[in-house]
């Protein structure tokens, strides 16, 4: 009389209703992601297992799950990759009391360019911090701003014990044209450059070496 929805709709108004109803946003959104739904999946096929595993002796149905999680973890290294143990290094460790952070292609770079001017107090200097930016970078090596080259070839003879004289000649080389007031040569460079070299391309010895190769398989 009043206009009034009735109350006791037939089935296609109920159904509309319903229909309705389930599309308001409260309703969507409750709704199980493909994820849910996959876990859930998961869960019953575990709780199926273990119930009908009465007459399984417990190390067999142990070991059925132990497989069955191993499973999982192979499709997700599939799916994912192989997590990273470590990642690119965050930021570069300033080399001895100056503070320089400048990567190991720029060091080479400006040591080029320097000996290609015949500036080998500079070009000495420049490719000895290229030899320790590399040994850092490899994780074979700690440095902090006070280190001293003395320091770093006497802890950087231990990855490379045949190399420690000439590791100690090109560190003194160093100190006498940056802190001595030395004028260099191009055989001092090219005794510096050439170790730097080699050493790049020389696998380390002992235990830093098996850490060393461990830490590079997983970057």
């Amino acid at each position: 009389m009043f206009g009034l929805t009735p109350l006791d709709p037939d089935a296609p108004e109920a159904r509309r209703w319903l229909e309705d109803e389930l599309a308001k946003p409260e309703y969507q959104n409750s709704k199980p992601t493909a994820f849910d739904l996959a876990m859930q999946a998961i869960r019953d096929w575990f709780a199926d297992l273990l119930d009908g595993a009465g007459g399984v002796p417990a190390p067999v149905v142990t070991l059925i799950v132990v497989l069955a999680v191993a499973a999982l973890v192979v499709v997700a290294f599939l799916v994912f990759g192989a997590p990273r143990l470590r990642g690119r290094r965050q930021s570069a460790v300033p080399l001895f009391d100056d503070g320089d952070l400048r990567d190991l292609a720029a060091l080479r770079r400006a040591a080029e360019l320097a000996a290609a001017n015949g500036d080998w107090p500079l070009a000495i200097e420049e490719r000895f911090r290229a030899l320790v930016r590399g040994t850092v970078d490899r994780d074979l090596v700690q440095v902090h701003p006070g280190t001293t080259a003395h320091a770093f070839a006497v802890a950087a003879a231990r990855p490379f014990p045949s190399r420690e004289r000439e590791l100690a000649a090109v560190a003194a080389e160093f100190d006498g044209v940056r802190y001595l007031g030395g004028l260099g040569s191009a055989a001092g460079y090219e005794r510096t450059s050439t170790l730097e070299a080699e050493l790049a391309e020389t696998r380390p010895a002992g235990a830093a070496g098996a850490i060393a190769r461990a830490v590079e398989s997983v970057r």
